[in-house]
């Protein structure tokens, strides 16, 4: 029996008010310091470090843990990761309800597939500078894992999750010792270079006019961006809000049923399956869409149930939640273990990373080349929310298709990137072979991707 007085009753809520709270708290300083609102730094991102900052006074004066205390149920660290764990899937199945902007092209398709591409190989080219630092200390720096460093595309790429998952398979079956902490303080170390790369290169473009601030006049909206035609009304016997909820609900309970079956079938793998809980989420909204298009062409249901307006506050307010939660996780204390190649890693990831996707952006995506960049430069170093905050900075109304990009990018990316998975266990046995299959790797998704550059170049010197 539960006492609605014990704090078993109470740790959850007390979680969800601090973390909202801490984004009011985040949203006044931002609009009353000159200097953080100049910055463009995202309200989430601040939210969580003021509760980092929090967290680590009540360390500093009781010796405690903050989130593990009563107040929070005795558990709160771990509920803070579960609550990053969800809401970015959720985020995502919220995203995917929304109407398609434009029918999908080929040159969309292109761009779809062209984004799944570079994220596998900036998940490579993570992996093979991050083994090779890893390698080099394990020279200098006794008992040293040398495969560590594959845990920055996981911590970088992959967020929190997967770099947890993988420094756990490295510390209970490879003997390094440390991996979850190790793997926690990369993707600590990656939410730290998607803020700070994405908040200069924000300012940057601030300077050269190409982002100007939002105010209440440009955040007006009309009448008909809020309700299109032949839509449910806001109020009936449910509310428009509760049916987007319910919507958002049954696809990931079918995402849910499909990580079972296939964890079941694939025992081996059902951390990795469980890891990609917002890829299944993806196909299974993508599935309920289709049947409720279905019902409407059959003529069963006459009107239309998914709000555009209401799916895009419930996925932004997944991704803040997500955001301040997976801040407010970091444990500052992990960053004592292998500080100094952590650090190196992390700003090689940092540099890296921003060069390589700049890079793509600038020569693949031409129409939309800020948007494209932020998002993947904000995805492949912190987690998708944080691409989608950066993004949210110039394309608050995701006008361009840089978002549908990276929602639908999933697909080919876990095809191209599944690889990398079977080569992170095969890193610790032979990790010299394993580099030099990264390396190559990496130069094949180099080919697929910039292939109209490369093919086009030489047709033309064959013209010649």
């Amino acid at each position: 029996m539960i006492n609605f007085w014990e704090s078993s009753a109470w740790g959850f809520f007390h979680l969800i008010g601090v973390l909202l709270a801490s984004l009011l708290a985040a949203n006044m300083l931002k609009r009353s310091i000159p200097l953080l609102r100049v910055s463009l730094i995202p309200t989430s991102v601040l939210g969580g470090g003021i509760l980092i900052v929090v967290a680590g006074i009540y360390k500093a004066f009781t010796g405690d843990v903050m989130f593990d205390t009563e107040f929070f149920g005795g558990n709160g660290t771990a509920n803070l990761e579960l609550i990053t764990y969800h809401t970015l899937a959720l985020g995502f199945i919220a995203s995917t309800f929304k109407p398609s902007q434009g029918k999908l092209t080929r040159e969309r398709t292109v761009e779809i597939f062209n984004t799944g591409v570079t994220t596998v190989a900036t998940y490579l080219l993570q992996a093979v500078f991050g083994f090779a630092i890893s390698l080099i200390a394990a020279i200098f720096v006794k008992d040293f894992f040398q495969a560590a460093g594959i845990l920055l595309p996981f911590g970088y790429g992959q967020g929190t999750g997967q770099a947890l998952n993988y420094g756990g398979i490295y510390e209970s079956d490879f003997g390094f010792e440390g991996g979850r902490s190790f793997g926690l303080t990369i993707a600590a170390l990656g939410f730290l270079s998607a803020s700070i790369g994405g908040v200069i290169h924000l300012n940057i473009l601030k300077k050269k006019g190409l982002v100007k601030e939002q105010n209440v006049e440009e955040g007006k909206l009309l009448s008909e961006q809020i309700q299109a035609d032949n839509e449910i009304p806001m109020q009936e016997s449910m509310d428009k809000m509760t049916v987007q909820i319910a919507l958002i609900a049954v696809a990931y309970g079918i995402a849910f049923v499909l990580m079972t079956l296939l964890g079941n079938l694939l025992p081996g793998m059902k951390s990795v399956i469980f890891g990609f809980n917002f890829l299944l989420g993806v196909l299974a909204a993508t599935v309920v869409k289709l049947v409720i298009n279905l019902l409407h062409k059959k003529d069963i249901i006459h009107r239309e149930y998914v709000n555009s307006f209401l799916m895009t506050r419930a996925s932004n307010f997944f991704f803040d939640i997500m955001v301040v939660a997976g801040i407010a996780a970091i444990r500052l204390s992990v960053l004592e273990s292998y500080w100094g190649i952590m650090l190196i890693m992390g700003v090689v990831g940092l540099v890296i990373t921003y060069v390589y996707n700049y890079y793509v952006a600038k020569t693949l995506f031409p129409n939309y080349t800020q948007e494209q960049f932020l998002m993947m430069y904000g995805m492949l170093t912190g987690t998708a929310s944080t691409g989608t905050i950066l993004l949210r900075e110039i394309d608050g109304e995701f006008k361009t298709p840089a978002a549908d990009n990276m929602v639908y990018q999933n697909f080919p990316a876990i095809v191209f990137g599944f690889p990398l998975m079977l080569l992170a266990t095969l890193a610790p046995v032979k990790p010299i072979l394993t580099f030099v299959i990264l390396t190559g790797f990496f130069l094949v998704m180099n080919v697929i991707l910039f292939r109209s550059k490369i093919f086009k170049r030489r047709k033309t010197k064959a013209k010649v």
